[in-house]
């Protein structure tokens, strides 16, 4: 059977790893981005001199001969259901039996004057990396628009080379759409603190040109004009699916999906960024731009192709980041607005780099989310909790086990449960404090027959 994947990135790549583990079918992994499978979440270690180019591919060059995983750099112009064959831009046509698109995101774009013009890209594909390069040399001051996770990444990569950065974000505070108040203040401070000139409430007009084409300033909706030499636009990302337009795939944001990952045209699948799932799980979102998530889709679709039926199944949501200096964790749900029928316990350090935040229903007790800067928890632990509802308080007792900070590192889970008995009046105390043994009596199943120590 032939098998055709769109897209090197982790979903196809996963994908296509998976289906080999599976079975003796054909497999061809079609991309115009890169000759090769690369780590796109480590593209600002280049930029910053931390890693090599070379270093961001997971697999040796041999890697794809060896397991007859067939490479081919091309752009997909047309798709054809009906015939079961891609048509590319030179001309070349690639039938397939079953086909896996997973094409990713592409950097939003909302019509602004000038936003084609050169010096102006995201931060998504190698080609953006690329451009960075190409103009840091003489760069003077690069613009940043739009707050997200991609906007702090490019921000951290020009100040590593002393490039003074503007930060312009149409919020009243940094990524206040997705963490709490509290947390987004946290942010905000840290990049100033950095010497990142942050424009909060500030929004994009347009972008000028110079006599080469290239961008020369911008003009913020408040009629400011900003000389830059580059223009970041991380105002988040979509779905890379505009060249399927009338194919018969169904699609809204991303291209629809069922809990197989089946799209409505036989032997059709899509998976990781451009797939949008019908009927999401509660807790989760129709599409998910995370790495994990990709993986996971991959790891499903490959089943599923293989012969062995099974639903995607995310589990519960987690994701981790980095502002800067400051790890960010999250586990469950913590919404940037606290539901009614949750309550919160919001610890923050007096450095104002670290805080703990916990969620919890307020009628059960049961632990809602997980919330962390600064400081790191043990996934396993974190999801065992949520998983079985366990009550606030028997988390506080035993929060030790959580903790994922290196031996010598000061532990602030004491200070957090201090904090919940002078809110409630009650008496609790640290049962339980970091050590591996502990963790693994915890995490593994008990014994029978086997005293507990």
């Amino acid at each position: 059977m032939q098998i055709v994947i769109l897209g090197n990135g982790v979903s196809g790549i996963t994908a296509a790893r998976h289906i080999r583990k599976g079975s003796d079918h054909h497999i061809t992994v079609v991309s115009d981005e890169s000759d090769h499978f690369f780590s796109r979440t480590a593209l600002m270690y280049v930029y910053m001199g931390h890693m090599r180019p070379q270093d961001l591919k997971p697999y040796e060059d041999w890697f794809w001969g060896k397991n007859r995983i067939n490479l081919v750099r091309a752009r997909v112009q047309h798709l054809d259901v009906n015939t079961k064959v891609l048509h590319t831009t030179d001309g070349r046509s690639i039938p397939y039996d079953k086909l896996i698109l997973a094409t990713g995101s592409q950097s939003n774009k909302f019509g602004w004057p000038g936003q084609d013009l050169a010096g102006v890209r995201g931060l998504y594909h190698w080609q953006d990396l690329e451009e960075m390069e190409k103009y840091s040399p003489d760069l003077q001051r690069a613009v940043i628009v739009g707050g997200g996770l991609i906007g702090i990444e490019m921000a951290e990569m020009f100040h590593s080379r002393h490039i003074p950065v503007t930060f312009l974000v149409r919020e009243k505070s940094f990524w206040n759409a997705v963490i709490p108040p509290e947390e987004s203040e946290m942010i905000n401070r840290h990049i100033r603190e950095h010497g990142i000139e942050l424009r909060l409430e500030t929004e994009l007009k347009e972008i000028l040109p110079d006599e080469q084409g290239r961008c020369r300033a911008v003009v913020t909706g408040a009629g400011e004009e900003i000389a830059c030499g580059f223009v970041g636009l991380t105002a988040g990302v979509s779905p890379n699916i505009g060249f399927l337009k009338n194919t018969g795939l169904e699609a809204n944001r991303g291209i629809l999906v069922n809990e197989y990952l089946e799209t409505n045209v036989p032997d059709v699948y899509a998976i990781g960024d451009c797939a949008e799932i019908r009927r999401p799980q509660p807790g989760r979102r129709a599409i998910e731009a995370v790495w994990y998530t990709g993986r996971m889709m991959g790891e499903t679709v490959a089943q599923n192709i293989c012969g062995s039926k099974k639903a995607y199944d995310p589990g519960i949501w987690f994701n981790s980041a980095k502002f800067l200096d400051i790890e960010y964790q999250v586990y469950g749900d913590v919404p940037a607005q606290l539901p009614e029928q949750q309550a919160t316990l919001y610890w923050e350090h007096s450095s104002g780099k670290k805080s703990i935040r916990l969620n919890y229903h307020r009628q059960t007790g049961a632990i809602a989310g997980f919330n962390l800067m600064g400081v790191r928890y043990r996934q396993e632990v974190c999801e065992k909790w949520l998983r079985e509802g366990t009550h606030i308080e028997t988390v506080l007792q035993h929060l030790g086990l959580a903790n994922f900070d290196p031996e010598f590192y000061p532990q602030h889970e004491s200070e957090l449960v201090a904090l919940y008995n002078r809110q409630t009046g009650k008496n609790l105390s640290l049962k339980q404090k970091r050590g591996l043994a502990g963790v693994l009596r915890f995490l593994l199943p008990r014994s029978r027959g086997v005293a507990e120590s």
